[in-house]
């Protein structure tokens, strides 16, 4: 981790590294030289040369493009033509779906105002101090909170920390009855995956919260770090003292720096108040948490090419099994949860699994964090019963914008499967969604409205894939980059429909040789969409 947290501490100072600056890094951590080239040519968020004065990172992906990024885009070129001092880019999701088209200044998100006001942003380049005029969304009362003053924070975790076998065996039977799953998109019970790293033999145990959501309508554990960073603390207390860990790290995007300030605070608090330190909670038993903040990619979020990151490596996925419950980070057992998963795990320890399954809707049981953007009236944030039907949250969102219909909608984030309108009654759920072809995955619905092209939509999905394949697999970085040429000529009326009949072929060679998710789901968005609706690939003038 010092590697790259000591390359990232040197742009930021920088605001580039250059030659000089990598001998130094090496020499300075006896490394060989090439190392160092290899993990700065790896991570997007390293740069070679000297930035302007001011860069204006833009959203390119589907959520942004439903809010007419593309036109905005240029209007802020055009609006800042005459600006040398200022570069725009172009790059993948920010996390703010909710405010799309998004932006961000020199790093700083400038949500919730974003692009959509160009004469607000004019406004910001002025000078750095305007950018503490943004504000923060209003905070809810969720009801997995077990805590109405902030004074119980980690009451839970105090109480049970006196006898640790009791702790764990109290935390792994109440997460085994609930039946939660991680909420990360694999759905793997979460108190058999803590049972799991307890059993693993070693004396050294991590415990990661995976805090680097990064794929496009995504952004529900963004919020939850904001306004619930203490249940996610308590969790990560929670299944060090169960499974044995004494160091917790919390894997943050980089695009996440507001957040990032709400989670120091709370890990501050959480040590004045004892919960961590080396008698967390009381235990007798050491346990800390810092926060390793990513040098970007998608890739990251994927658990074994998060490892890699930690362990100062190009952020590659890694070959399965041998498993992180029983190798990972350092080759030691590591669990990994989610942000969302973690911070269920408190309430569900708290209330018990039968609060848990008396949550949700009829033949359900719990409470979802759901993210949903696209063309509906207020995109965000909503804690739901599980098995509520899709089109109650469109109407929890303000309903469809503008009085549009509702044409089709991913579920699950834009790895997941298009359904049509007729699928709005659908329960969200990971096993209702299997079902009708899809999948929940990260909990991003992305609805989207009658009139909208679906061939551009799903094409600009694959290139994100394409974008962010890391390219380890011969597969899915030729596989995706073919995909993406043939659906771009497409496009432009230089290739006919009828060559698309390679596409399943290609993403079933995809599916079955890619390492990891990314190129298993690459072109899953393109093939539904082309099945659903045939009538929307496009026919040659």
């Amino acid at each position: 981790m010092e590697l790259l947290r000591d390359l990232m501490r040197l742009q930021h100072a920088r605001g580039f590294l250059d030659d000089n600056t990598l001998r130094e890094v090496a020499e300075r951590h006896r490394v060989p030289l090439y190392r160092i080239e290899g993990l700065v040519g790896f991570y997007p968020s390293f740069r070679r040369s000297p930035p302007s004065a001011v860069t204006i990172e833009v959203c390119r992906d589907v959520t942004c493009a439903l809010s007419d990024g593309e036109k905005q885009l240029q209007q802020l070129r055009d609006a800042v033509a005459d600006r040398r001092d200022i570069e725009i880019r172009e790059v993948s999701c920010l996390g703010r779906c909710d405010t799309a088209p998004a932006a961000s200044i020199g790093d700083v998100p400038i949500a919730p105002r974003t692009m959509a006001d160009r004469e607000y942003l004019l406004q910001l380049l002025k000078g750095p101090t305007a950018l503490s005029e943004t504000s923060t969304p209003e905070r809810r009362s969720w009801k997995c909170d077990p805590y109405s003053d902030p004074a119980d924070h980690y009451s839970t975790v105090a109480g049970l920390a006196a006898d640790r076998n009791q702790l764990a065996t109290t935390c792994i039977a109440k997460l085994q009855e609930s039946g939660l799953a991680g909420m990360g998109g694999a759905g793997f019970p979460t108190g058999r995956k803590w049972d799991l790293v307890r059993q693993a033999a070693g004396n050294t145990k991590y415990v990661i919260c995976n805090a680097d959501e990064s794929e496009p309508g995504t952004f529900k554990d963004r919020v939850i770090l904001e306004q619930l960073p203490h249940l996610v603390i308590e969790g990560m207390v929670l299944a060090g003292l169960t499974v044995g860990a004494r160091q917790g790290i919390v894997y943050l995007r980089h695009e996440y720096s507001r957040e990032r300030i709400q989670l120091d605070q709370e890990i501050v608090r959480a040590r004045q108040r004892g919960i961590l330190g080396n008698n967390a909670a009381g235990s007798g038993q050491e346990f800390d948490i810092e926060v390793f903040v990513s040098p970007g990619g998608y890739i990251l979020g994927e658990e074994t090419a998060l490892l890699e990151a930690l362990e100062d490596k190009r952020g590659e996925p890694r070959n399965k099994p041998p498993y992180p419950g029983t190798h990972g980070l350092w080759g030691q057992p590591t669990l990994i949860n989610n942000v969302e998963t973690l911070a269920l795990s408190t309430s569900i320890v708290h209330f018990g699994a039968s609060w848990w399954q008396e949550q949700g809707r009829e033949n359900f049981s719990g409470l979802k964090f759901v993210s949903i953007s696209g063309d509906i009236k207020t995109p965000g944030v909503f804690e739901i019963p599980i098995g509520t039907p899709v089109a109650e949250l469109i109407a929890l969102a303000g309903g469809m914008r503008e009085s549009m219909s509702l044409k089709a909608f991913l579920p699950g984030g834009a790895s997941s499967n298009f359904l049509t309108a007729a699928h709005a009654d659908t329960p969200i759920d990971f096993e209702s969604m299997k079902n009708v072809g899809s999948m929940l995955g990260t909990g991003a619905v992305i609805v989207i409205s009658e009139g909208r092209d679906l061939f551009a939509l799903a094409t600009n999905i694959v290139r994100f894939f394409r974008n962010e394949s890391c390219g380890k697999c011969v597969p899915c970085r030729a596989g995706s980059e073919k995909a993406v040429q043939l659906l771009e000529e497409v496009i432009r009326d230089n290739a006919v429909a009828a060559e698309l009949t390679v596409l399943p072929e290609l993403g079933e060679t995809l599916e079955q040789t890619s390492i990891c998710g990314l190129g298993q789901v690459a072109l899953n968005p393109i093939l539904s969409m082309m099945r659903r609706f045939p009538d929307e690939v496009p026919v040659p003038s």
